[in-house]
């Protein structure tokens, strides 16, 4: 399953508007994040949902320790 497939499942819209979402979404998040982690960022379009399952912990673990958050 990919994450717009995801997206249309869980909100009931079509593909193009979760496209659209997602790429709202991924947009966001490249302009905030540091490079290292926006680079990433353009793995989650063509992966699937568990791909991007690894990506997302990868992020969010990097961004705890930007934040000062032990594991």
């Amino acid at each position: 399953m990919t994450i717009v497939q995801l997206i249309q499942e869980k909100t009931g819209i079509s593909e193009e508007q979760a496209q659209g979402a997602l790429n709202t979404v991924l947009g966001f998040l490249k302009e905030k994040l540091p490079e290292p982690l926006a680079a990433q960022i353009d793995g989650l379009v063509s992966s699937d949902v568990s791909a991007a399952s690894t990506v997302i912990d990868s992020v969010t673990s990097t961004l705890g320790g930007l934040f000062g958050k032990k594991e």
